[in-house]
């Protein structure tokens, strides 16, 4: 097996998850990092900046000899363990440090006086993770992008789960995109959400060869929750052509009602127990309708909040589809509509689920 992982190969280990093994600090690996890469630093955080700043005040050489000195005997030992069961877990390994350079060449060092042969990443983390974001920046160009638009609670996450030419922009950001979108676990980092993004590009590309194949994403703001989609990939869709998928009232308000409402609760429930998970349900609801006070107004935001307080005092899940209904009708739909007129120039086809299915799978 060769001992570095050369640029050419970035694809294929996207592609197969291939294990990664991080030797960057703690602090570095938090701010970013790829899926499928677990963190087993040569350096903890505070040994990191000891062997940083010595590196600027005394060179190279001091700081590598610094380096040595606190990462020896039991502590030096302990690691090499950690990375020694992680290969035995998993013996297709790569390893990788911010660059590619003296972390992960001592790593590998370390690890070959311990009878382990593991190939590092050539560039390090810094050169995948500009190979990702050149998979992002180049997916416009490779790929037909269409965007699925529908009024709020139309069921559009839904109907892009069952296309395999599609992307889940709000999965991979786990956010729904709405003052209600919040999920119970925490958005990614920018950069990981970034990485997941590439990574789904990558995916997709690899299923989808042909020249100017689809790519259906739902329609979104530029922010997804916290999570910004990437400049270039934004703008793109805001010149594709657009695809609207059509439900009733009716059902619109039943999906957001099992959406915020019901599912909401049982996650909050499970979470939690039923007591603090009722509490947290409860200022779920009432912080997402403050979110959007100032656009929705002090007077109609209070209604609303009165509303979502009698729905949460009753012993059933009913008294919630009054807030819903409300809030769809008086601020999502006018909202939609004032965004809707702005695309109308784009929109290329409209109808049900199923029409907008066949339609799709009828302009390959």
């Amino acid at each position: 097996m060769a001992n570095i992982v050369p640029a050419s190969e970035f694809r294929q280990l996207f592609l197969t998850h291939r294990p990664l093994m991080d030797v960057r600090a703690p602090v570095e690996f938090i701010k970013g990092a790829f899926p499928q890469a677990i963190n087993l630093p040569l350096m903890n955080d505070c040994e990191r900046t000891q062997v940083g700043t010595c590196y600027k005040q005394l060179g190279q050489q001091a700081a590598i000899e610094l380096g040595h000195t606190l990462v020896s005997g039991n502590i030096k030992q302990q690691r090499i363990d950690a990375w020694c069961q992680h290969i035995q877990q998993q013996p297709n390994s790569f390893l990788y440090c911010f660059r590619g350079g003296l972390r992960s060449q001592l790593t590998q060092q370390w690890l070959q006086h311990a009878g382990i042969n593991i190939p590092y990443v050539q560039g390090g983390y810094k050169a995948m993770r500009a190979f990702l974001i050149k998979t992002i920046d180049s997916a416009p160009e490779k790929n037909q992008i269409l965007v699925i638009s529908g009024s709020t609670g139309s069921g559009k996450t839904e109907f892009i789960h069952q296309r395999k030419d599609a992307i889940d922009l709000e999965g991979i950001a786990n956010h729904r995109g709405s003052s209600f979108g919040s999920q119970i676990t925490a958005q990614p980092s920018q950069i990981n959400f970034e990485n997941n993004l590439a990574i789904a590009l990558l995916t997709h590309q690899q299923y989808h060869q042909t020249s100017n194949a689809k790519l259906i994403v739902e329609d979104e703001s530029f922010l997804i929750g916290r999570a910004a989609i990437p400049h270039n990939f934004f703008q793109a869709m805001q010149q594709a052509p657009v695809v609207i998928v059509e439900q009733s009232f009716e059902q619109r308000v039943q999906r957001l009602h099992q959406e915020y409402v019901v599912n909401m609760q049982a996650q909050y429930y499970q979470q939690l127990g039923r007591d603090a998970g009722a509490n947290a349900f409860a200022h779920y609801l009432q912080q997402s309708i403050s979110k959007i006070r100032k656009r929705l107004g002090g007077k109609q935001h209070d209604e609303l909040q009165h509303l979502i307080l009698q729905a949460l005092q009753q012993t059933t899940l009913d008294g919630h589809y009054a807030w819903i209904s409300q809030l769809l009708a008086e601020y999502y739909d006018p909202m939609y509509q004032y965004q809707l007129e702005k695309k109308a120039n784009k929109i290329v086809f409209k109808g049900s689920h199923q029409a907008v299915h066949q339609w799709l799978d009828g302009h390959a």
